[in-house]
């Protein structure tokens, strides 16, 4: 399986495959026509006291992310996420936030290698 990682409001492209909207509040701005999204995984996203802690500098991105497995190891929706995730090729995992790299995507793609083998 490929996983990519892009912010939502890049274009969407043919290679993208299924496309996953990992954060639990909808994007501003954003019309569902304009995501082309196939599944929004706000259940499996980051909860809202974690997001805030983050993102209100409370915690830095090495507890986010220890937190955040901890969240999805945790969360009985888990399961079914990752049944859907491994039934496409290739996905494409998706933010609304600037830093990427320091988003929820990464520990999530990380997490899915781990666990859909």
């Amino acid at each position: 399986m490929e996983i990519f990682q892009k912010r939502i409001y890049d274009q969407p492209q043919s290679t993208d495959g299924f496309r996953v909207l990992a954060d639990r509040l909808w994007p501003r701005g954003m019309t569902k026509e304009k995501a082309e999204i196939d599944l929004w995984a706000k259940d499996i996203a980051p909860s809202n006291e974690l997001r805030k802690l983050y993102h209100g500098k409370e915690i830095d991105f090495k507890d986010f992310r220890k937190k955040y497995l901890r969240e999805l190891d945790e969360n009985p929706q888990t399961e079914a996420f990752l049944n859907e995730i491994k039934k496409h090729q290739t996905v494409t995992l998706m933010t609304s936030v600037k830093e990427l790299e320091k988003s929820e995507v990464p520990i999530l793609k990380e997490f899915i290698r781990k666990r859909a083998d």
